[in-house]
């Protein structure tokens, strides 16, 4: 856990703002759009001067996403709800006051954190006595209806980088952060993470071009700790003066789930190319 951040400790290249339950991610410095790639609603690519993340209300069960997410932009202030150029916005019941922010180096990132809906997923000796399913008979019923809708306890990650991003570094940088996530939920939770998690990444298009953002580069290694720090600080505000406390496990947890079922693993089948010379791995075939 990281403690109460000072929020006059620094000056972020992505700066943020709360408002009305609201938080809006703006690259500063530049009159260029951001580019964004979004794991959420209306997810994908698209440039964007913003991203949003939108705390809803307890018992939020509204379906018109599109005039929802207007109306709180509106009502905050921050963009109006007509504008065509409107950021990826992620949705969570989080309180925005327990957003929280961490940058390192060409990277800054924030995060919302509560885990009312732990998605776990057993590992080795946990899955011992199932069976592997292969035609997929034991996974949730798409067509299920819920009775009572959940309640959005998301961890939503938004990432900045001042670097230009190549489009596969930019796509490889949301598996970069939804790992840090993982891990770091694991380390404070026990789960990897919960049924509506979310991750948006951005670059600035005129930055310091790179091809990579593995977790090895620096781009990857500064999103690794910031996702980790921020997510991590958030969890600790979302429960510092909360009567629920983290769940112990997906039974304990109000909405929790459990992937018990077990794939089928199967070894692609060896085939040599017609005429060809038997290469050095065909005796492994």
């Amino acid at each position: 856990m990281t403690g109460e951040p000072d929020p006059d400790a620094l000056e972020a290249d992505y700066e943020a703002i709360r408002r009305d339950g609201v938080l809006r991610v703006t690259r500063s410095g530049t009159d260029a759009p951001t580019e964004w790639l979004s794991t959420g609603w209306h997810g994908g690519r698209k440039r964007a001067d913003c991203a949003y993340n939108v705390s809803v209300p307890e018992g939020w069960e509204r379906t018109d996403l599109e005039r929802y997410v207007g109306e709180r932009l509106d009502r905050a202030g921050i963009h109006p709800p007509e504008s065509a150029d409107r950021g990826p916005v992620l949705l969570t019941g989080v309180d925005m006051a327990d957003a929280r922010g961490a940058r390192c180096g060409p990277v800054t990132a924030y995060a919302t954190a509560g885990i009312s809906n732990p998605a776990a997923l057993p590992i080795g000796e946990a899955l011992e006595a199932s069976e592997p399913d292969p035609d997929g008979e034991s996974l949730p019923d798409p067509l299920q209806s819920r009775t009572e809708s959940p309640e959005p306890g998301t961890v939503n990650v938004l990432v900045g980088t001042t670097r230009t991003l190549a489009p596969g570094a930019l796509a490889n940088l949301v598996a970069v952060a939804a790992e840090a996530k993982a891990a770091t939920l694991l380390a404070e939770a026990g789960f990897p993470g919960t049924t509506t998690d979310a991750v948006v990444v951005g670059h600035d298009p005129t930055g310091d071009p790179r091809s990579f953002s593995g977790s090895a580069t620096e781009v990857g290694a500064a999103t690794r700790a910031c996702v980790r720090d921020a997510v991590s600080a958030s969890l600790e505000a979302h429960y510092a003066d909360r009567d629920e406390t983290l769940p112990d496990s997906s039974e304990d947890a109000t909405y929790g789930v459990s992937t018990d079922a077990r794939a089928a693993v199967f070894r692609p089948p060896a085939e040599e190319q017609p005429g060809a010379e038997p290469g050095p791995s065909s005796d492994r075939a």
